[in-house]
């Protein structure tokens, strides 16, 4: 099982034809995911060839998911122009967008997640400043190495991208069912609970790793909807035990207040849901394993 991607899903990419578009499209294609167009109003009608692999551009998001079915949008668009792209997929309704740009304003992050809400939230967004989702052996949509682990029973939610890989190497014998990487920015679209929700109704997921940062105060409402919601064993790791008050940290949402938002902070309130938390992420990858018999 899978949760918002799976081996049957219509993936097209906004910005392929840049350069790093095409060099991921290049690398989820190798990894086996059903890219079926790119979107470029400016080479529109035009294809590109990967490796033999033939994807045609389209006009728009709603061209694409008329011609092909996509029902998945990758967006590789710079900061400055990713706004607009996203609005154009919220507006052609495609059921989830991938947000992997760095650096987008916040005031615009916070545009599209309010026009996507206004819209009835028919699009989920994952992002943005994320790695994306991957499904081992079916489909990965965005930048996370796909030869690093395999299918197996773990789900895996996270803020930051590169303890997301480094996670899943550390447990990849075990495997996972899916992987999403939220993103860092104070605005994103799916949180924690989101996937700790999906995770939960996953009969293929046996625990959930959970992997928050310093700042704000999203690890704090996720444990509290893990101690309501939530069945299965949960292990959690919270980056940032070393950090210095009051200096802002890696990610733009990553600031600290008082006491408000610091790793023990976030540490007492998942272990008072119940989750099992370690120090460092490869501690928190032995209690996934103790939990497992792994």
């Amino acid at each position: 099982m899978a949760i918002f991607l799976t081996k049957d899903s219509k993936v097209i990419v906004q910005g392929m034809t840049g350069a790093t578009g095409m060099k991921h499209t290049k690398l989820m294609l190798a990894d086996g995911t059903n890219i079926v167009g790119g979107v470029n109003p400016r080479k529109a009608g035009t294809s590109v060839d990967f490796d033999g692999t033939e994807v045609p551009v389209f006009g728009s998001v709603k061209e694409a998911m008329e011609k092909t079915g996509a029902d998945v949008s990758v967006l590789f668009v710079p900061p400055a122009f990713a706004k607009v792209a996203v609005v154009e997929a919220i507006d052609a309704e495609i059921p989830l967008a991938v947000v992997i740009t760095e650096g987008i304003a916040v005031h615009d992050s916070a545009a599209f997640w309010a026009y996507a809400g206004a819209k009835g939230n028919k699009t989920r967004i994952i992002g943005p400043n994320c790695p994306g989702l991957i499904t081992p052996g079916q489909s990965n949509a965005g930048i996370i190495p796909g030869d690093i682990t395999k299918p197996g029973r773990i789900g895996l939610v996270s803020k930051s991208g590169t303890l997301t890989y480094q996670m899943m190497y550390e447990l990849r014998d075990i495997g996972f069912s899916s992987a999403v990487g939220i993103g860092g920015d104070p605005v994103i679209g799916t949180t924690h609970i989101d996937a700790l929700a999906a995770f939960e109704a996953d009969p293929e997921t046996d625990l959930i790793v959970m992997i928050g940062e310093i700042g704000g105060d999203a690890e704090e409402r996720a444990a509290d909807y893990i101690a309501k919601n939530v069945t299965k064993p949960v292990v959690g790791y919270v980056a940032g035990f070393t950090a210095p008050e009051g200096k802002t940290m890696g990610h733009a949402g990553a600031i600290v207040s008082g006491s408000s938002g610091t790793a023990a902070a976030k540490k007492e309130a998942l272990e008072a849901a119940g989750v099992k938390v370690g120090k460092t992420p490869t501690e928190t990858a032995k209690l996934a394993r103790e939990i497992l018999g792994g």
